[in-house]
């Protein structure tokens, strides 16, 4: 990597390293590489490096990992007063691995502010795959039966690797988000990946944190805590 653009990664090769992530770009904030594949292997590799991918449709496949990184540590969580009494309304049903699919399909719709979408059928296939081997996970927000908010992402040791959300009902994700995170810290995840900073997510406690000190957490934690397996459960509402 010269410093001029990504490295470029051999799509016919899932063992090659990464570049390490101090050499990833300034602007765009984060691209490290271009190209390679999203086998299981590739995408675990990059998970526990810092790295994701994030591409439209018609490009190669990019990999980021920016600096700083925004995360949320469990224990931080922020509950606002309005979110806590639509909590103690439940209103809503929250499930953990009912229904990956549907919840990818949901995240991959357009946005208010957007034309396309970053999740791929690539990506959901890639995706798929991660979940069926225990590794990637869906929270469903339900109501009266119907699908109405959730997330996605992967689960490595005792890190949280969120990907997307989605709500078509008041503070559906939210709730989606704050169940999960009560639920992995009560496992003892001591880290949530939200790559990177939103207004959404800042409202619940994520914060900045410099790659470094971020890659470091990863190489502690991802390999400790629970074997990958299936999270398939229901939540109980106050």
């Amino acid at each position: 990597m010269t410093g001029l653009g990504p490295f470029w990664l051999d799509p016919n090769d899932d063992m090659a390293p990464f570049p390490d992530v101090s050499l990833a770009l300034r602007e765009p904030d984060g691209l490290l590489a271009v190209g390679g594949n999203l086998s299981v292997n590739r995408l675990l590799v990059a998970y526990r490096s810092g790295i994701f991918p994030w591409y439209s449709e018609g490009q190669p496949i990019l990999w980021w990992s920016p600096d700083p990184r925004s995360v949320l540590v469990p224990d931080k969580l922020i509950v606002s007063r309005s979110l806590r009494k639509d909590l103690r309304k439940a209103l809503y049903t929250v499930t953990l691995d009912h229904d990956f699919d549907a919840v990818m399909r949901a995240c991959a719709q357009p946005r208010r502010d957007s034309n396309g979408t970053w999740i791929t059928h690539d990506i959901r296939r890639a995706y798929h795959q991660l979940h069926q081997q225990g590794h990637a996970h869906s929270v469903e927000t339900w109501y009266q039966g119907q699908l109405v908010g959730g997330l996605y992402g992967v689960a490595l040791g005792e890190v949280f690797f969120g990907e997307s959300m989605f709500c078509v009902m008041p503070n559906a994700s939210k709730i989606a988000f704050v169940k999960l995170t009560e639920q992995l810290r009560a496992w003892g995840y001591v880290l949530i990946d939200c790559q990177v900073q939103s207004r959404h997510l800042d409202s619940l406690g994520a914060e900045p944190l410099d790659r470094e000190q971020f890659v470091q957490i990863l190489h502690q934690h991802c390999n400790q805590g629970q074997a990958p397996g299936s999270w398939k459960t229901v939540f109980n509402n106050p």
